[in-house]
């Protein structure tokens, strides 16, 4: 599974690094409704919820779908501008300017989102132009609680009031937390964008990427893009360019704005270096599988404890030489066990760091 992006016919002065303050509050809120996905933040989160005022953290689930349940894009207003190729603002008034200009079809498109009524990578109506979608929308927002549905009934009835009560909502939540903390995150993120613009500069694209993510590779020959995910998505620049928009809160998130007729926008975490490269989706799928079995978990038992051979193996667990390598095959293609020779005798041992990291891998595989 991943997401795909045709960059056939890219030029190279079109592919552009740069923060987003908007997509960075985004990201804030979507901490604040969701601090398990985020435990480094847990302080600035405590912080802040306790500060909080208490009509603004009404406000601020009120309409928390575009931020918990999907990170809608509509705080990413520059990829939905015609032509492709218009860049972040520098400030969050900015931003909000170019979230003015998208049409009411764009914006209430995006901002329902989380019903899954709309198909986000081909064209066609919207909810605004198509009565059924719009009955398909309410009903799915509908089983989201009483709260979505009414946002959503007003969203479908009065686009501008609702675009109103957003910008107003996201220019309180900025006076009240966000712009402390983008004053000190933006330099942090603008020194990022402009080492991957080096890296692009001086070594192309495969290396900025590779320095984007591990989970994101460039297919020369395909002349694609391909982000490791555990989801399935297209989409094209096709005469626009791409934008890499850099966020530090919003790790391990590494998301893919590939709606159909939008600038493709690859968001992607920045912050302390992992120790190790996160596993592929395949590598996690043979992990997990490997460890389900229960003669494996059994045979992972001894193994965590000291190196054996496969014939005191046999030994230990009661069953024939080539059962006990048939699973050792098994735990040492998922990259779980470790083997060395000792003049001629042949040692395994689980590799317990690789492991110990299967439950923080398995968070960010499903995150990413």
């Amino acid at each position: 599974m991943s997401v795909r992006i045709d960059i056939a016919g890219l030029r190279p002065e079109n592919i552009v690094v740069a923060p987003s303050p908007l997509a960075e509050l985004g990201m804030a809120l979507h901490a604040l409704s969701e601090p398990g996905h985020h435990p480094g933040l847990q302080g600035w989160v405590t912080t802040v919820t306790a500060r909080l005022d208490c009509h603004l953290a009404d406000r601020m689930c009120e309409a928390d779908f575009l931020w918990r349940t999907t990170f809608s894009d509509l705080f990413q207003p520059y990829a939905g501008i015609p032509g492709g190729t218009t860049l972040p603002g520098q400030t969050l008034a900015e931003d909000l300017d170019l979230l003015d200009k998208l049409s009411d079809e764009q914006f209430v498109d995006a901002a329902l989102e989380f019903t899954c009524a709309l198909s986000y990578g081909t064209p066609g109506a919207g909810p605004l132009a198509d009565a059924g979608l719009r009955r398909r929308a309410l009903d799915l927002a509908a089983a989201r609680g009483p709260r979505q549905l009414r946002f959503s009934e007003r969203l479908l009835a009065e686009p501008p009031r609702i675009r109103a009560w957003l910008r107003q909502f996201l220019q309180d939540c900025d006076e009240a937390f966000f712009a402390e903390i983008w004053a000190r995150l933006r330099h942090q993120l603008a020194s990022d964008a402009r080492h991957k613009t080096d890296l692009l500069r001086r070594k192309g694209l495969a290396e900025a990427l590779a320095a984007v993510s591990p989970a994101v590779t460039l297919e020369e020959d395909a002349g694609r893009i391909t982000v490791d995910k555990l989801g399935e998505g297209r989409t094209a620049t096709a005469g626009g360019g791409l934008l890499l928009v850099p966020t530090s809160l919003g790790r391990p998130h590494l998301m893919v704005l590939h709606r159909y007729g939008w600038q493709p926008v690859l968001h992607y975490p920045v912050g302390s270096p992992e120790l190790a490269a996160p596993p592929s989706v395949e590598q996690l799928t043979l992990r997990m599988a490997a460890l389900s079995h229960p003669v494996r978990m059994r045979l992972c038992r001894s193994l965590a404890r000291s190196a054996f051979t496969t014939g005191e193996l046999t030994q230990v667990h009661g069953m024939t030489a080539p059962e006990i390598s048939r699973h050792l095959s098994v735990l040492k293609k998922a990259g779980l066990v470790t083997t060395r020779r000792r003049g001629r005798y042949v040692l395994h041992q689980l590799d317990v760091a690789t492991v110990a990291r299967l439950g923080s891998d398995f968070l960010e595989g499903i995150l990413r």
